[in-house]
C-alpha cells in the first residue's frame, strides 16, 4: 500500500500536500490566538457567560488533533489507495469525535463551576461536594457516548454491543451490588446533603469532621486525629447527628445541695442560677427548678441555650456559670452536696432468760432435737 501511494503521486503532489498542511496549521493557530485574545478581552468587559464559555471551550483545543486535521487536508492533494483512504477518513472522524469530547468536558466543567459558584458562604463544602460528584458522573456519561460513537465509526455493530453489555450488565450488577449501592448513596448525599465537607457529625459512637465524600466511601477526621472511613451505603443507614447545622445548643445541668440547707436558701438557689446564666452574653436562660430529693442531696435542674453551636463557646459559658455559682453559694452559706451515707446502728435486744435464770445453760437433748 505504501509503494502504491508513492507510485500514484509525484513530487509536485507531495509538495502541494506539505504546503497545504503547513498553511492550514499557520492559519489555524493564527485564528485560534486572535479569536481567543478577542474573546478574552470581551469576557473581561462584559458580565455575560457566553463569551467566558467560548474562551473556556476553545482553550481545550488539542495541538495533536489540529495536526491531524492538517494532515487530512494534505491527503486531499494526494492519490490514496481505496483502503488507505477509508482508514484516513475513519481516523479523522474518530479524532474529531475525541476533540468534541474534550470541548464538551471543558464546557461541562465550566457550567458546573459557575452553577455552584454562587450561594451562602456556609454552603461552600456542599457546593464543592455536589459539583465534584456531578462532574465525575457527567464525564463518565460523556466519554461513554464518545467511545460508542468512535466504535461505530470504526465499523463495529454498536447496537449488538449495547445489547450484549445490557445482558452482561445484569450479572455484573448482581456481583457488584454493594458497590452500586454505595454509588447511589453518594448521589443521595450529593442531592439531599445530610452533611457536607467541613461538617462535624457523629455516627453511632464515632464523631469527627467530614473531609471527603467519594463515590464509595466518605472520610471523617476523628477527634484523636485518626481518619475514619465509612461506606456511603452504611453511612446513610446510620443515624447521623450534624452539629454544624445546630442553630442553638440546649444545655441541661444539675446541682445538688446538702439536706441541712434551710428553706430560705432553697428558694434563693433558682434565682442565683438564673443570674449566673443571664450574666453570660452567649447564653439564654430557660428555667431553673428544685427538681427533687436525691439519695444524698436536694437536686436542682437548670436549662439554658447557647446562641452559637460552637462547642468551645458552650464550655466557656458553662465554666463561667459554674464559677459564679461557687462564689454565690459561698456568699449565702449554701454547701454543695457530695455522696454521703448515714449509718444508723440499732442496739441489740436483751437476751432471753431461761426458767432457772441461767441463759447460758445448755438445753436438754430433747429440747435441742425439737429446735432442730
Amino acid at each position: 500500500m505504501f509503494r502504491q501511494l508513492l507510485a500514484n503521486n509525484t513530487s509536485a503532489h507531495w509538495l502541494s500536500a506539505l504546503l497545504a498542511a503547513a498553511a492550514f496549521l499557520v492559519v489555524l493557530y493564527f485564528l485560534r490566538s486572535v479569536v481567543l485574545r478577542r474573546l478574552q478581552r470581551l469576557a473581561g468587559s462584559t458580565e455575560t457567560l457566553i463569551d467566558d464559555f467560548l474562551v473556556e471551550v476553545l482553550s481545550a483545543t488539542r495541538v495533536l488533533l489540529a495536526s491531524v486535521l492538517s494532515l487530512y487536508l494534505a491527503s486531499l492533494f494526494l492519490e490514496l489507495p481505496s483502503g488507505l483512504e477509508k482508514t484516513v477518513d475513519r481516523t479523522v472522524i474518530g479524532l474529531m469525535l475525541l476533540q468534541c469530547g474534550f470541548w464538551a468536558t471543558r464546557g461541562l466543567d465550566f457550567w458546573l463551576r459557575h452553577r455552584f459558584k454562587q450561594g451562602d458562604a456556609n454552603e461552600t463544602g456542599a457546593r464543592e461536594m455536589t459539583r465534584s460528584l456531578l462532574s465525575f458522573l457527567g464525564r463518565v456519561v460523556l466519554w461513554s457516548l464518545v467511545g460508542l460513537l468512535i466504535l461505530d465509526n470504526l465499523g463495529l455493530n454498536v447496537t449488538a454491543l449495547i445489547a450484549s453489555l445490557g445482558i452482561g450488565g445484569i450479572a455484573v450488577a448482581l456481583a457488584v451490588q454493594n458497590i452500586l449501592g454505595d454509588l447511589f448513596a453518594s448521589l443521595s448525599i450529593a442531592i439531599d446533603k445530610p452533611f457536607v465537607i467541613g461538617d462535624f457529625i457523629t455516627v453511632d459512637d464515632l464523631m469527627g469532621t467530614v473531609e471527603h465524600v467519594g463515590l464509595k466511601t466518605s472520610r471523617i477526621r476523628g477527634l484523636g486525629g485518626e481518619q475514619i472511613i465509612f461506606s456511603n451505603n452504611d453511612l446513610l443507614k446510620s443515624r447521623i447527628r450534624n452539629y454544624k447545622r445546630m442553630q442553638e445548643r440546649r444545655v441541661v445541668f444539675a446541682i445538688g445541695v446538702t439536706y441541712d440547707t434551710a428553706e430560705p436558701e432553697l428558694k434563693t438557689i433558682p434565682d442565683l442560677i438564673r443570674q449566673a446564666i443571664e450574666a453570660q452574653s452567649a447564653a439564654r436562660f430557660d428555667r431553673a427548678h428544685f427538681k427533687g430529693f436525691g439519695a444524698f442531696s436536694l437536686d436542682f435542674e437548670a436549662v439554658y441555650y447557647v446562641r452559637e453551636p460552637d462547642y468551645n463557646v458552650y464550655m466557656d459559658a458553662q465554666q463561667a456559670i459554674n464559677l459564679q455559682l461557687v462564689r454565690d453559694f459561698a456568699a449565702h452559706g449554701i454547701r454543695f452536696a457530695f455522696p454521703t451515707q448515714t449509718l444508723h446502728i440499732a442496739s441489740a435486744p436483751p437476751p432471753v432468760e431461761t426458767a432457772q435464770g441461767d441463759e447460758n445453760r445448755p438445753l436438754p437433748a430433747a429440747d435441742r432435737t425439737a429446735d432442730t
